[in-house]
């Protein structure tokens, strides 16, 4: 794989930084480093054409300082105060280490209810693309103060997975203080797409000074690929990081994108929506679902589980698996408690009323 060439078709970029690239042991804002991100970032966006989004975490490391906590607090209100304190910091720095070199850096804050909802959606994407067009360097966090558990992404790697749908980018590049993936003590340089074998490598941890870790990197690497994008796992702290990347040198994990890109739609239900309950399945339900694509009828679930009305998102799960599909349901999980198991005939006369015969349409359906 020559890489150069792979990253050199890259018009639209999404660099995520993480806490743990950005802090020292202390928990405190490596300036020196974020000075030499900052160079790199505005060297990317020399090349013609090219548009350069930042994802930045940092706030809450800089809150904590600032508010004079021994650790990271773990209450929410504790967590929102520490990002209101620190987001103003964070721009900051960010704004004054592009402006030496003639860059502007915009804050865009967002939250998960955004991305869920198309019109915020549309809105979001407008503003940055009005951004990128004037030559400035969006710097895109969760909006920490006022996210909570329902609405937050919970972590800036699934954010900038999201961010590169957002924007249509074609290589997302996520710096962690790992050298990229690793198979036990090596270094994993390509993933193929679509590639699951790697998955017993990934320990379900999280990063000290953030709430990522490497599954959080996992995920967004596929949710980016999936959506068209190439996707990297490479070593923040490393200086020159991004310029040996872009040089296509041997630096981190590249994600290889899908040859298959899923539509906008499929994309959206399967990696922006959260689902609000659970549907059990049969094993002719299920294989009928993932092997023939076909609609998921009332008489294929055994069991629901959650609280949810017509049109939320729901998993699907075979009786002792992970959820293996995600849809929007066509009844209330009161509607599907009463009429699971039951052909589409007998569903319509327990419900009293005309209603379609599918719990969810294959069109509103992805396989995960």
């Amino acid at each position: 794989m020559d890489r150069s060439a792979l990253f050199a078709r890259a018009r639209t970029i999404v660099v995520k930084i993480g806490s743990g690239v950005l802090t020292d042991a202390r928990g405190a804002i490596d300036r020196t480093v974020l000075d030499g991100l900052a160079s790199q970032l505005v060297e990317l966006c020399e090349a013609p054409g090219r548009r350069v989004v930042l994802v930045s975490s940092g706030a809450i490391a800089l809150g904590v300082e600032a508010l004079r906590f021994t650790a990271r607090p773990r209450r929410m209100d504790q967590l929102q105060a520490c990002a209101a304190a620190g987001q103003g910091m964070l721009i900051r720095l960010w704004s004054e280490a592009f402006a030496q070199r003639g860059r502007v850096a915009a804050q865009v804050l967002l939250t998960h209810s955004d991305f869920a909802d198309r019109k915020r959606y549309l809105n979001a994407r407008g503003a940055l693309d009005a951004l990128l067009a004037r030559g400035a360097i969006p710097v895109i966090n969760e909006n920490d103060t006022v996210s909570v558990e329902e609405i937050a992404f919970g972590d800036n790697d699934s954010l900038s997975a999201q961010v590169a749908n957002l924007v249509g980018a074609e290589l997302l590049v996520m710096l962690s203080v790992a050298p990229g993936l690793l198979d036990g003590e090596r270094r994993v340089s390509v993933v193929p797409a679509g590639d699951r074998s790697i998955d017993r490598f990934v320990r379900k941890d999280t990063s000290t000074s953030g709430k990522g870790g490497m599954v959080t990197k996992l995920r967004a690497a596929r949710a980016a690929t999936s959506a068209g994008a190439t996707a990297v796992i490479a070593p923040g702290r490393v200086p020159g990081v991004l310029r040996a990347l872009l040089a296509g040198d041997d630096v981190g994990t590249v994600f290889l994108r899908s040859d298959e890109r899923v539509s906008a739609r499929a994309h959206w239900i399967a990696h922006t929506l959260r689902p609000r309950g659970v549907l059990v399945v049969d094993d002719g339900a299920c294989r009928a679902v993932r092997e023939a694509g076909r609609s998921l009828l009332p008489s294929g679930v055994v069991e629901v589980r959650g609280t949810f009305r017509r049109g939320d998102p729901v998993d699907l799960a075979a009786a002792d698996g992970a959820p293996f599909a995600r849809g929007l349901t066509a009844f209330s999980s009161a509607e599907l408690h009463a009429i699971r198991g039951r052909n589409s005939k007998d569903a319509a006369e327990i419900l009293g009323s005309p209603h379609g015969e599918e719990a969810v349409h294959r069109d509103d359906l992805v396989v995960l």
